[in-house]
C-alpha cells in the first residue's frame, strides 16, 4: 500500500521534475523532491531497457526513502543509428557535455542521411516502487524525425533536434502546455495515472 506521506519524484533533474509536477498536478496524493532527504545515493543506470533502468532506480531509491517512488529513465531511439544513443542517451558524447553539443553530435553523425531515414522515437517508462518490492512500470514513445538544425527555446534535452510533422515544429519550439500533453512523457505519465488508480483499488480489497 502507498503511504499516505506521498509519492517520492525519484529524479535530481530539475526539468523532468517540473513536468512531471504539472502533467500530475491534481494528484490526490502529495509529491514530495528527493532534495527533501538527505544524502540520497546515486542509482548506477546498467540496464539494457528503460524498464529496467526505472524499476532499478524506483527499487533503490523506495529502500532508501522508506516511502514509495516513482522513477522514470527516458532517452532517444534513431533508427539510421541502430536505435544509439537509447539508453545511453544522457552519456551520448560524453558524460559531461552539455545537451547542445549532444545534438551538435548527432546531426553531425546523420549528415547526409535523407530525412525521411532520419526516423526517431523519444521513450519514457515510469517504475513505481514501494520499499519491499517493485508495483508496476509502464513505458509510452512519441515518434518523429531528427531535423537538420537546433530549433526552438523551450524545452530541453534533445528537444532541439525532435521534428514532429504534424506540428512542422521540433519539441522545443512547441509550446510546454502542447508538449505535457503530447510527448513520451505525457503518455507515460496518463498511463502511470492509471496504473497508480488500479494498484489502490487493488491495495484495499
Amino acid at each position: 500500500m502507498i503511504k499516505t506521506s506521498g509519492i517520492v519524484i525519484g529524479t535530481k533533474n530539475k526539468n523532468k521534475k517540473e513536468e512531471i509536477r504539472k502533467i500530475l498536478s491534481g494528484m490526490s496524493l502529495p509529491l514530495l523532491d528527493l532534495e527533501d532527504f538527505n544524502n540520497v545515493p546515486d542509482v548506477i543506470e546498467d540496464g539494457v531497457t528503460f524498464e529496467e533502468n526505472a524499476a532499478k532506480k524506483a527499487l533503490q531509491l523506495a529502500k532508501f526513502c522508506k516511502l514509495s517512488v516513482m522513477a522514470d529513465d527516458s532517452g532517444l531511439e534513431v533508427d539510421a543509428l541502430n536505435k544509439r544513443p537509447g539508453v545511453l542517451s544522457s552519456r551520448y558524447c560524453g558524460e559531461d557535455t552539455c545537451y547542445e553539443e549532444k545534438c551538435a553530435k548527432l546531426l553531425e553523425e546523420l549528415d547526409g542521411i535523407p530525412v525521411e531515414k532520419r526516423t526517431a522515437r523519444f521513450k519514457c517508462a515510469i517504475a513505481l516502487a514501494g520499499p519491499e518490492k517493485l508495483h508496476f512500470v509502464v513505458e509510452a514513445s512519441c515518434e518523429g524525425f531528427i531535423n537538420t538544425e537546433l530549433r526552438g527555446e523551450y524545452g530541453f534535452g534533445y528537444d532541439p533536434v525532435f521534428y514532429l510533422s504534424e506540428y512542422n515544429q521540433t519539441m522545443a519550439e512547441l509550446s510546454p502546455d502542447v508538449k505535457n500533453r503530447i510527448s513520451h512523457r505525457a503518455l507515460a505519465l496518463g498511463l502511470f495515472k492509471e496504473g497508480l488508480k488500479k494498484f489502490v483499488v487493488n491495495s484495499v480489497h
